[in-house]
């Protein structure tokens, strides 16, 4: 076994060191550049993280941000929270950490996403929401359906088919930004017509069995109540299976297919206010466009909505 000197080994720690330092260097070097900014082709690689991929109306969304991605030349890489707040903040900071040029969020929680997104501002990166706002970080653009005047659409549905008298409920859904826009120009609404009275606003998470349950004891403890709104479809269709063969008005918010076969049916559920959730991803898109090219998009992009019928 050969013997060292202590000069041979000084030499070869010197060598280590600079190997050592020289790594170091190169290392910190391409960790200041982001290494997922772009994709291989050059394009600007934009991160999504939806609130669901379950329901239509964020496969609509989803089909906008996607039409309106290829026609600008942008990579959209899609995810889902799934109503799961932990774990759309690790999509986020996955994101984040891969360095992509802007982040889209639909928030699954407006107040737990904040932390996130101030992670990202920090980051330098620029973040969009759409159909849900966050409570706080700093937000290019806003892009969602106008949730307050919808709100006031679903009050005028009531009162047109239930008349000017009677208790109604909202089935509620208030850690959700968007939700509470909808409930507030509802409320404001039924505020115009002194005999009805909102005597109880329970959260059904915007879940239909959620939704279904809830009712049927609302059913049971009220059997005077008139009027629901519910704050979408999955609790609007939750409501009608436990409404059975109850006087009642229900009014859903989204007018998805099922939906609308409901209101078409003739059942409780009478009417249903339509967004255009395409719309609000392209739109979203749009936005991005727009920073990218050194213009300033407006921080609230409003999409209008409507009520379908029979």
């Amino acid at each position: 076994m050969p013997i060292r000197t202590s000069r041979a080994l000084a030499h070869s720690t010197r060598a280590l060191l600079c190997f050592s330092l020289a790594f170091l260097v190169a290392s910190s070097l391409t960790s200041c550049t982001p290494s997922g900014s772009k994709s291989a082709d050059g394009k600007k690689r934009i991160g999504v993280s939806l609130l669901t991929q379950q329901h239509d109306f964020y496969k609509d969304l989803q089909a906008g941000l996607e039409e309106a991605a290829a026609e600008h030349g942008f990579e959209v890489v899609i995810q889902s929270g799934e109503n799961d707040s932990p774990a759309q903040a690790r999509q986020l900071q996955a994101f984040i950490t891969q360095g992509v040029d802007a982040i889209i969020v639909c928030p699954c929680d407006s107040a737990a996403v904040v932390p996130t997104i101030k992670r990202a501002n920090q980051g330098g990166i620029p973040v969009f929401t759409a159909d849900i706002a966050a409570a706080g970080g700093e937000v290019v653009s806003h892009i969602a359906s106008d949730n307050f005047q919808g709100g006031e659409l679903a009050a005028e549905a009531l009162v047109r088919f239930m008349g000017e008298s009677g208790e109604v409920i909202v089935l509620d859904h208030p850690e959700v930004e968007s939700v509470q826009q909808r409930v507030q120009g509802f409320e404001e609404g039924i505020a115009k017509h002194p005999n009805i009275t909102i005597v109880d606003k329970p959260s059904a998470g915007g879940k239909r069995d959620q939704a279904f349950k809830m009712m049927q004891n609302k059913l049971q403890s009220n059997p005077n109540l008139r009027g629901v709104f519910a704050i979408n479809d999955d609790t609007a269709l939750g409501a009608l299976r436990a409404a059975g063969d109850h006087d009642l008005v229900i009014i859903g918010y989204d007018a998805t297919p099922e939906a609308r076969e409901k209101i078409t049916a003739d059942t409780q559920l009478k009417a249903d206010v339509v967004q255009s959730p395409k719309t609000i991803g392209r739109k979203t898109i749009e936005a991005i466009a727009d920073h990218f090219a050194g213009k300033t998009p407006p921080k609230v992009i409003p999409v209008e909505v409507g009520v379908v019928d029979r």
